[in-house]
């Protein structure tokens, strides 16, 4: 499938798939959804408590490089897991420029040991932060109350629904806590009937830029 990079309206990039016309991140700010989405409804909600997070749909790094500046910033210790099929190329990373756009230029070599650490084993980031990639389906995963936040940054149901089903969240439900929390840019009718057949209590909130409404989903 053919790929470009492009400047989404925060001035921040992301990969394009112009087969799907999908992006990795919203057109209306890469880093803005980012912080929206996963940060302020999702990691804000745990304080500075030490947490673990399942990024499902690694892609660039983003939410995992954000999350680390968060992190750093409050002395929080997060051990993450990010899942991905298809991991980013070294060229693609290369041209992504969130180290700049967030003014996180001191931090320019963690966001490289992010791409470079090992597949399917623990990497320390730095003493606070630790991360695991795991390149599986995410029908594959099958972990069971082991996180205590998700965030749910799959592609959109228009492209890639299955990835959307009730079984898909069956397992989101499985490798949360009790209390655990899952976040999404998602605001469809059918994701949310999906979410609370497995169990989940759903809350609409306000959307980032460029969308209206977002879910936040408990256990």
């Amino acid at each position: 499938m053919q790929r470009e990079i492009i400047k989404t309206l925060d001035g921040s990039t992301t990969i394009h798939l112009k087969e799907w016309n999908e992006c990795y991140h919203s057109k209306h700010g890469a880093i803005q959804e980012a912080k929206h989405v996963f940060i302020k409804n999702g990691l804000h909600l745990f304080d500075s408590k030490p947490i673990s997070i399942l990024e499902i749909g690694f892609g660039t790094g983003l939410n995992a490089f954000i999350t680390f500046l968060e992190a750093n910033q409050k002395q929080q210790n997060i051990n993450y897991t990010g899942v991905e099929a298809y991991p980013v190329n070294s060229e693609e990373v290369l041209a992504m420029n969130y180290v700049r756009e967030l003014e996180a230029d001191i931090f320019e070599n963690i966001f490289k040991k992010m791409h470079e650490c090992e597949w399917n084993q623990e990497s320390q980031i730095t003493p606070n932060f630790s991360l695991t990639k795991r390149k599986q389906f995410f029908d594959e995963i099958d972990d069971f109350e082991t996180f205590d936040l998700i965030y749910f940054d799959a592609f959109g149901y228009r492209v890639q629904p299955e990835l959307w089903s009730t079984e898909i969240f069956q397992k989101m439900y499985n490798s949360l806590k009790p209390n655990g929390v899952l976040v999404t840019y998602a605001a469809r009718g059918v994701v949310k009937r999906s979410m609370m057949e497995v169990g989940f209590t759903v809350e609409k909130l306000a959307g980032p830029p460029g969308k209206r409404e977002m879910f936040r989903a408990v256990k």
